[in-house]
């Protein structure tokens, strides 16, 4: 059983708004977990009643249809996210998530580029490794706010309606979005905005969990906790699978609405989660509506995302325009050289076909021995029917690179990434 997590209150969200509109509030981009059909799962009839709180026995199938039905719509409060993937750290990287712990994407001497900085996608490299607290809000499908607070700025990413903003402070960069998207007149933000960090929140990666459920999978409810000062039932995931990396998945699910309140992901290997989220406080009221206002600050530098987004489609032609769609995604794998993926639930792993060029051998002289070099004090050497290649291990994902090129990588151990190399022969 998990210790309570502390109430903690947030700090103001900022960014120019006059003492009145600068409130304290706690986060979340509603998402219910839709879809998900509780006879598709191998769910093991266990019930939870004991531990503290004291809350009515409910099983597992009862507690994920409880998920499903939730239909959260408004909230606000403090996300705590926890990252442990085991990701090297390289000299002058900073760290796993290097290039965007020490810069802060994009700048150069102070000042941004051209709004890298300000990307969403470039934020989502900063969660990869470390801790980092964010705050959200919500107020139905148009309107989400998320800012990742740390000692040195903030980074804010604004929905309202068909606007977008993404400020980072750091550099004074904002980002600003707007249009229908792929839905007509309908006030839809553009692919890929707020999206990119919503899956942070404990809704979306519990979302994505019960997703991969199936006869590959335990699911339990294992006891209750407080969570942000809630009392929540705790479901409890396991891969049925010997050869997945992946030990557990510990959901906090709120008992009166259904919403999960934090994710815990515990590598098989042992130590201390890989991904732990978690909100630390939550209130299911309205939101001020003014935390879905943004002006940028005087003398920000304001990118049009808009211009960016034509600019990106005409130099990559159909391929930035299908960017996304499923289209996109058949040309993003044959881009890659045929991407393709076998097993299924939790030992899944996908596979790159190689083109003949594998990784620099570690013997010789010259860049290309000191490079092999490298690689050999970080990866393995590993050998089978296929031939030969290394083994590229974090606490949680492991790959192996052919000395063909052919690349192997999913949450499996390296035996399971050998035996598909082989069976690929």
């Amino acid at each position: 059983m998990p210790r309570n997590e502390p109430t903690e209150r947030t700090d103001e969200w900022g960014e120019g708004r006059s003492p009145k509109r600068r409130k304290a509030v706690r986060y979340a981009v509603p998402v219910a977990v839709a879809g998900v059909a509780a006879a598709t799962i191998g769910l093991v009839p266990a019930f939870a009643g004991s531990g503290s709180p004291d809350l009515p026995k409910i099983s597992a199938q009862d507690l994920i249809a409880k998920i499903a039905s939730s239909d959260v719509q408004q909230l606000s409060g403090t996300v705590r996210v926890t990252t442990d993937l085991g990701l090297p750290s390289l000299p002058g990287m900073g760290g796993a998530a290097g290039s965007f712990g020490g810069g802060r994407g994009g700048e150069q001497g102070g000042k941004s580029d051209d709004g890298a900085s300000a990307a969403p996608q470039s934020k989502l490299m900063e969660l990869a490794s470390g801790a980092h607290t964010l705050r959200v809000a919500a107020d139905g499908p148009d309107k989400q706010r998320v800012s990742i607070v740390d000692k040195a700025a903030e980074y804010s990413l604004v929905h309202n309606g068909k606007e977008v903003w993404a400020y980072d402070s750091g550099s004074n960069t904002a980002v600003h979005s707007t249009g229908a998207g792929r839905h007509g007149d309908r006030h839809h933000a553009p692919k890929g905005l707020p999206g990119d960090l919503k899956n942070a929140t404990p809704q979306d990666l519990a979302k994505q969990a019960l997703k991969a459920a199936g006869d590959t999978t335990s699911v339990t409810v294992d006891g209750t906790a407080k969570v942000a000062g809630r009392d929540a039932y705790q479901l409890l995931i396991k891969p049925k699978q010997a050869a997945s990396t992946v030990g557990s998945i510990r959901v906090a699910v709120d008992a009166a609405n259904g919403t999960p309140l934090k994710f815990t992901l515990t590598p098989k290997s042992g130590g201390p989660a890989a991904v732990d989220v978690g909100y630390t406080n939550v209130d299911f009221a309205k939101p001020d509506a003014g935390l879905f206002s943004f002006t940028p600050p005087k003398g920000a530098k304001v990118v049009d995302g808009d211009k960016q987004r034509a600019k990106a489609e005409r130099e990559h032609g159909k391929q930035g325009k299908d960017f996304g769609s499923r289209k996109g995604a058949e040309d993003f794998k044959k881009g890659l050289g045929g991407l393709n993926v076998v097993g299924k639930g939790w030992t899944s792993i996908a596979t790159i076909k190689g083109t003949g060029s594998g990784l620099p051998s570690g013997k010789g002289q010259g860049p290309g021995g000191d490079a092999g070099k490298f690689l050999d004090s970080l990866g393995d050497k590993v050998s089978g029917s296929f031939g030969s290649g290394r083994v590229f291990s974090t606490r949680l994902v492991n790959a192996l690179i052919t000395d063909n090129g052919t690349v192997y990588v999913g949450a499996v151990d390296k035996q399971a990434l050998i035996d598909a190399a082989d069976a690929a022969k």
